[in-house]
């Protein structure tokens, strides 16, 4: 009876594994680059900027007024998302982790730094995400989302 509960447990195990294996390699992952040029996206990006990210970065993307300047509290005020802002700095994969995540002191933003940037990952889907950063490039000019992409793709290496 004991050797036949260990099989079972062994099968188990392996089958959880084969599982969670499985399921690792059907989860899509993000694409290398997110390009601004499908319009279906960048309009689905639109609606979820306009109900989630426009009330703190600007309807039109253009971020808190001096935004280099930090409140009372410390805090910098939401920065601009379009060209003159420093979004474009920053690799795709940085973008997405600061939507999901917030701003994490010492990984996404210097160490100890304290935001009002919520974290999306629970209300916004990887879809969603990368929709809104479809939109955000759909803004630049092609100079800016090229040294954009460059950052994104040697970042990759």
């Amino acid at each position: 009876m004991t050797q036949k509960k260990l099989i079972l447990g062994v099968v188990g195990v392996v089958i959880i594994g084969a599982a969670a294996l499985l399921y690792g390699t059907m989860r899509q992952s993000p694409p290398a680059f997110i390009d601004p040029s499908d319009q279906t996206l960048v309009m689905q990006g639109r609606a979820v900027y306009a109900n989630n990210c426009a009330a703190c970065h600007g309807e039109s993307l253009q971020g808190q007024s001096n935004w280099r300047e930090r409140l009372p509290n410390g805090k910098l005020p939401a920065p601009p998302h379009d060209k003159t802002g420093h979004t474009w700095h920053h690799p795709d994969a940085m973008l997405i982790d600061m939507v999901k995540n917030g701003l994490v002191p010492g990984k996404t933003a210097p160490p100890g730094y304290v935001s009002d940037m919520p974290a999306y990952g629970l209300a916004l889907s990887d879809k969603d995400i990368i929709a809104v950063l479809a939109y955000i490039k759909s803004s630049w000019p092609p100079k800016v989302l090229q040294a954009q992409r460059e950052v994104t793709l040697q970042r990759q290496n």
